[in-house]
C-alpha cells in the first residue's frame, strides 16, 4: 500500500480569512516503509505572515517572495499524492488549507484524488484519551528523537510523523511486537496437556523407507530415516 505523510505550514490559522500555505511536504511510504521519495516546497503566500505564525515556523514573507506560488506546484503535488492514503496530524486543518489552495488554482479538491485519510491526532486521542497528543508529545511517548526540532517545519514534521504513525499503529512494518515506552508486555505461555502421540505403524514405516529408497535411486537423499 502506498501512503503519503503530509504536513503544511501557513501564514495563520484560517484559510477563510485569506491565510495561505507557505510550506508543504509529502513523504512517501510503501508497505509501511519510508522510500526516500519526498516532495518539499517553500511557497510564496502573496501576503504578509502574522507575527504569531512566524514565532512557530520562523518564516517571514521576505523569505518567500522568490518562491513559487501554490498554483505553480499544484500539478506536481496532485501527481505525487494521487490515489495514496494520506497520513496527516490534525487532518482537518491541513485539508482545509489544501482545498482552499487547490480551489484558488482551479484544481480538483483533495477528496477527488486521495485514496483515504488517516488522522494521527484522532488515532492518538483514541489510544491515549486525556493525554497530550501533539507531535512533540507523541515523539516523546514513543522514544522518537526530535531534539533537532526547534521550530515547526513541514519537511521535518512529516518525517517525524512517519515514525510516529508506524509506532502508533503498533510497528507492524516488522515481525517484532514491541510495547511503547512505559508499557509492560506480558508474555503468556500456554502449555498443552494430554497430548496424544500417534506412532507410525510397521506398514507405514515400510512404505516410508520404500519411498526414500526410490529417492536415493535418483540421487542424494536429504532425508534419512529416523525410525
Amino acid at each position: 500500500m502506498r501512503q503519503i505523510v503530509i504536513d503544511t505550514e501557513t501564514t495563520g490559522l484560517d484559510p477563510k480569512q485569506g491565510h495561505r500555505i507557505i510550506e508543504l511536504a509529502a513523504v512517501e511510504m510503501v508497505s509501511r516503509r519510508v522510500t526516500g521519495e519526498v516532495r518539499h516546497w517553500y511557497l510564496n503566500p502573496e501576503r504578509d505572515i502574522g507575527e504569531d505564525a512566524t514565532k512557530i515556523h520562523g518564516m517571514r514573507w521576505d523569505d518567500l517572495k522568490d518562491k513559487p506560488r501554490f498554483t505553480d506546484i499544484a500539478d506536481e503535488f496532485i501527481g505525487f499524492c494521487h490515489d495514496a492514503e494520506w497520513i496527516i496530524h490534525n487532518a482537518a486543518f491541513d485539508l482545509e488549507f489544501l482545498d482552499a489552495e487547490l480551489a484558488r488554482a482551479r484544481k480538483p479538491l483533495c477528496e477527488t484524488f486521495y485514496g483515504g485519510v488517516m488522522d494521527t491526532l484522532m488515532e492518538a486521542r483514541r489510544q491515549f484519551p486525556g493525554k497530550l497528543n501533539s507531535l512533540d508529545a507523541l515523539c516523546s511517548r514513543f522514544g522518537i528523537s526530535n531534539a533537532h526540532r526547534t521550530l515547526h517545519g513541514a519537511c521535518l514534521d512529516a518525517q517525524l510523523l512517519a515514525d510516529v504513525y508506524l509506532a502508533l499503529t503498533r510497528g507492524q512494518e516488522s515481525l517484532v511486537i514491541a510495547a511503547p515506552p512505559g508499557h509492560d508486555v506480558q508474555i503468556l505461555r500456554t502449555i498443552p496437556h494430554n497430548i496424544k502421540v500417534l506412532e507410525a505403524s510397521p506398514e507405514e514405516r515400510a512404505a516410508h523407507e520404500a519411498y526414500l529408497d526410490e529417492l536415493r535411486k535418483k540421487g542424494a537423499c536429504l532425508w534419512a530415516s529416523s525410525f
